[in-house]
């Protein structure tokens, strides 16, 4: 295709003198990175490769990522290169080699890529996920762990939020009961309402005007990253008019006067003595004398924004994936109710001294996020150094992409790979194990910082939800499709359900 014809066909809307100057640019473009030197693919399958352009024309465009990359593996590998635009990418398709990626040399594949998307998400990656490896990152990631402990992981403080917040959950699935329900928007204001108890110590009614605007400019962050991929590989068309990067600038301007008045407020009223919270403990860190303490008020409010904006969509896209399978698997819903009754009972709600007695609760948790794994492709890795992966080498600068739906579908690695089997999650005696290739939060230094936290979320609201209802399918209605729509995460399409209180339970038939 001609530059010119390229421009018409990528911005038909544009008048015919800004395509043709357009058109100009792109010329010189092509010509640059023929003149350019672009690292080999080495010995390494690539895909054909097109000045400008890069793979992108070798990819289809009906298929999401993991599973062209999937499908692409079975052509050229469990390893091969491409060029995303101009970015030399390599894409891991196993477990073998992604271990070698995350683990082994995990700090030699810890750098991100910059993005336009990412740096306006984080103000220049000051924020865990995004941001590049160096010193001023692990001080920034240790500060968070230490907050995580501080306030969290380890304390019951975090236990009585979701228990909480479940109870509620709770109370509306009973009123619903009998009709028809869409899932999707009660488990994303529970999940959401947690968050902001974690971050700021907000508890919100369903109805609250700040809970409203918390959850529609998280989504419109999440629904207009998702639609950002070509200025991220062409960062060049940021110049040109954009309604979906404006639409992410706005999101982030609601955010951030939020999340700069929640923290203004904390530090008016911060006590040392007394963590009620997340700010509070990042405050804490900060306010100290050791390394955290050149952490900027920048990356204390980039670590909220990223509570929300990772720990909402991944925990409460996970729980709809389960009610999902367990609506076309009742005969899984009836072995975990049998163990709730055997295990717990129905006098009081579930809590996570429990969790060694449900193992099969937990390996059904687990088997969800094998089969539909929110994240399937990980956030890009960057070479920080001339390196190699199998044997191959590979160039510092080169992006890597592991392709977790490969790993957790792999035929060699898991028997059945397509069926729903909770079981593969149990040993011989019934209890739960975790195989080394299931990898749903990543591994090593870029292992996702609040794995622990969404554990222990997905196992009390999975838990007390299932000792309290029958989830079904309502009369007429089609059972969920369960093929999904990529965008940030992996989301199931919507769909409704039944609740049925099971027999003996009400609001009060319980103690907590």
């Amino acid at each position: 295709m001609a530059e010119g014809a390229l421009a018409s066909e990528v911005f038909p809307s544009l008048p015919a003198l800004v395509r043709s100057g357009l058109a100009v640019a792109l010329t010189a473009l092509v010509v640059w990175s023929i003149a350019v030197r672009r690292p080999a693919c080495a010995t390494l399958p690539c895909l054909p490769s097109l000045p400008l352009l890069g793979s992108l024309l070798s990819l289809r465009g009906d298929l999401p990522p993991h599973l062209q990359f999937t499908e692409l593996g079975r052509k050229y590998g469990g390893l091969f290169g491409l060029y995303v635009g101009p970015h030399y990418t390599v894409v891991v398709n196993n477990f073998r080699h992604a271990r070698e990626v995350l683990l082994q040399k995990g700090k030699e594949f810890a750098g991100r890529p910059k993005m336009v998307t990412t740096e306006l998400l984080s103000r220049g990656g000051k924020d865990i996920a995004f941001a590049d490896y160096s010193p001023l990152w692990k001080s920034h990631r240790r500060l968070v762990h230490s907050s995580f402990a501080m306030f969290g992981e380890g304390t019951s403080k975090l236990q009585t939020i979701v228990c909480e917040e479940a109870t509620g959950l709770c109370s509306h699935l009973l009123a619903s009961a009998g009709q028809p329900l869409d899932p999707g928007p009660v488990l994303m204001r529970a999940v959401t309402n947690v968050v902001c108890t974690l971050v700021f110590n907000s508890t919100y009614q369903p109805h609250d005007p700040e809970l409203k605007v918390v959850m529609e400019y998280n989504d419109g962050i999440v629904q207009t990253i998702a639609r950002g991929g070509l200025v991220d590989i062409f960062p060049w068309l940021k110049i040109f008019p954009n309604k979906d990067i404006k639409r992410l600038k706005e999101c982030i301007s609601v955010r951030d006067k939020l999340l700069c008045r929640k923290l203004e407020e904390h530090k008016a009223s911060y006590r040392p003595e007394d963590t009620r919270d997340l700010l509070d403990a990042l405050l804490k860190g900060q306010l100290g004398s050791g390394e955290e303490s050149t952490i900027t008020d920048d990356h204390v409010l980039m670590t909220a924004a990223e509570a929300f904006g990772a720990g909402v969509e991944t925990t409460s896209t996970t729980l709809l994936w389960v009610l999902a399978f367990l609506l076309h698997h009742p005969e899984v819903q009836e072995r975990i109710h049998r163990e709730l009754d055997e295990q717990v009972g129905r006098d009081r709600t579930p809590s996570l001294a429990d969790r060694g007695r449900l193992p099969y609760l937990e390996s059904t948790l687990c088997e969800v996020m094998r089969i539909r794994p929110v994240s399937p492709v990980l956030i890009p890795h960057v070479a920080l150094q001339d390196t190699s992966i199998g044997g191959h080498s590979i160039s510092k600068g080169t992006r890597v992409l592991v392709n977790m739906w490969s790993i957790h579908h792999d035929p060699q690695q898991w028997e059945e790979p397509e069926k729903f089997k909770p079981e593969r999650f149990l040993d011989s005696e019934g209890h739960r194990f975790s195989p080394p290739y299931f990898l749903p939060f990543g591994a090593g230094p870029r292992v996702c910082v609040g794995e622990s936290l969404a554990k222990l979320e997905l196992f009390l609201f999975a838990s007390w939800l299932l000792q309290r209802f029958t989830f079904g399918v309502p009369q007429g209605a089609p059972l969920p499709d369960l093929q999904g729509r990529f965008g940030v995460v992996l989301q199931p399409l919507g769909y409704t359900m039944s609740v049925t209180p099971r027999p003996g339970w009400t609001d009060q038939s319980v103690t907590t």
